[in-house]
């Protein structure tokens, strides 16, 4: 039995000192177990136990743009390990013309085997025609329950309002959640079309053409869609304040509509495209989809955040490298591969802005564990401290200060994002169903390749 004495545990919902006890892989009690005999007692005064973190929006080992993401399911969940997140949720893809009973098998493959920490699926469709439209059902019976689609991306994943209605209708029979990545995508190809042939092609340029208009009317579709269908819908990496305002008019009308944003939206800007003066490529480290909005964007997050207009913090995570990958793009911005690091560094951030009085330590443990458990069905086994839960614990130190720096991180990239940016706080002890595996900046588990298990997730149920 393992006790972790001294600290405050913070929930969703609480905050209190208690001990908290773990015996074979479980929370088994919060608070006092005199007669327990504790063979590994962890010091936990001055800091706060939270639930481990879950990252409902990952890209490990992605086919993207004639690369593939830089980080595998191995080194991609010890990077997370490190930043306090014990489970992913990853992207399957089913390809084009191919069956989604494959692209799980696919992406079943890349994980086995590897995973340091535990982690689930959601799939890609790519086509919503009658077979796949019958073969979901086989995917929420092997725990998969959310489906996601795309508006953007035309020849790749791009399907059109049709093709999205009939999914919403089949997920709403089978209590899976339909997940929209909700841009326009064949304006927006226009719009990039015109500025390479007017000789427009840094970096920045790929936010130019991908505005806040085509993000907000993507929402707006999505959620009539879901709303006509009578089924919830999760917007994936909302990132403008007009998208936001869709979401807020359709939860203001009691619709079960659900948004995340990531923390690149939150900290950084469409400034960090342009580069610097000299080296405007330095932007291409920034490209993300949708990209970075201009920085008066942050407080309307922000404020979404406060007032569960989002609820989310995930961070679509897909990391390439300057060297080799964002390469493939100069000359042309939209061949840049769009993706930035990010698993290993969320809770960091969030927590700066806990200290800066943005979001209070209950809404910091609900947007980055406990409401991905629920939406996405892992509620009571992950997401929360209570008894019976997988013991995935993080001993979150308040005052351990930390350099996001590429040299302190483990994410298999050659920049980071945040460089010499300092955060105020980070986990001393992370805990994977009961197993001690980070311990002040260093792996102490038994093993890293091939701890994780998959996850079966429940239906929808909120």
């Amino acid at each position: 039995m393992i006790k972790i004495a001294n600290g405050t545990v913070i929930t969703a919902s609480d905050s209190f000192k208690a001990d908290v006890f773990i015996d074979n892989g479980k929370v088994v009690a919060l608070g006092q177990m005199p007669d327990a005999k504790a063979d590994q007692t962890i010091d936990a005064t001055g800091q706060y136990v939270i639930p481990g973190g879950i990252d409902c929006h990952t890209h490990m080992d992605m086919p993207f743009g004639g690369t593939s993401s830089s980080d595998d399911f191995e080194s991609g969940t010890i990077a997370a390990a490190f930043g306090g997140t014990t489970t992913i949720v990853d992207f399957a893809i089913q390809s084009k013309g191919s069956s989604m009973r494959a692209g799980l098998d696919a992406w079943h493959a890349k994980a086995e085997g590897r995973a340091a920490v535990d982690y689930a699926f959601h799939m890609i469709m790519t086509e919503a025609n009658p077979q796949t439209l019958e073969e979901m059902a086989s995917v929420v019976r092997e725990g998969v329950t959310s489906f996601k689609m795309f508006m953007a991306y035309p020849g790749v994943f791009l399907v059109d309002d049709q093709q999205i209605f009939k999914a919403m209708l089949r997920a709403g029979e089978l209590g899976a959640l339909i997940t929209m990545h909700a841009e326009i995508g064949l304006p927006i190809d226009v719009m990039v079309q015109r500025a390479l042939a007017e000789g427009h092609t840094a970096p920045v340029f790929h936010a130019l053409t991908r505005s806040e208009v085509a993000e907000s009317t993507g929402t707006e579709r999505a959620i009539a869609l879901a709303e006509m269908a009578k089924v919830p819908v999760y917007m994936v990496h909302l990132s403008a304040q007009r998208a936001l305002e869709r979401v807020m008019e359709a939860r203001d009308r009691g619709l079960p509509a659900y948004a995340e944003t990531c923390p690149q939206y939150l900290f950084l800007t469409e400034d960090h495209l342009r580069g610097e003066p000299g080296n405007e490529w330095k932007g291409a480290g920034y490209v993300c989809t949708p990209p970075l909005r201009p920085a008066h964007h942050h407080d309307h997050l922000w404020r979404g955040l406060r007032n569960y207009d989002l609820s989310v913090v995930a961070t679509d995570h897909c990391p390439f490298c300057m060297k080799d990958q964002k390469e493939l793009g100069r000359g042309d911005f939209s061949k840049i591969p769009n993706g930035m690091p990010g698993v290993e560094t969320r809770l960091h951030l969030l927590w700066e802005g806990v200290t800066k009085g943005k979001i209070s330590m209950n809404r910091f443990v609900e947007i980055t564990s406990t409401a991905p458990a629920k939406i996405f069905g892992m509620y009571g086994k992950k997401g929360t401290l209570a008894p019976g839960a997988d013991a995935d614990v993080v001993v979150w130190d308040p005052n351990k200060k930390f350099e996001l720096s590429k040299k302190n991180l483990h994410m298999k990239v050659d920049y980071s994002p945040f460089e010499g940016h300092v955060v105020p706080g980070s986990a001393s002890h992370v805990f994977s169903r009961g197993e001690l595996i980070v311990k002040n900046d260093a792996w102490v588990g038994k093993s890293q390749k091939g701890r994780g298990q998959f996850v079966r997730r429940g239906t929808f149920g909120l």
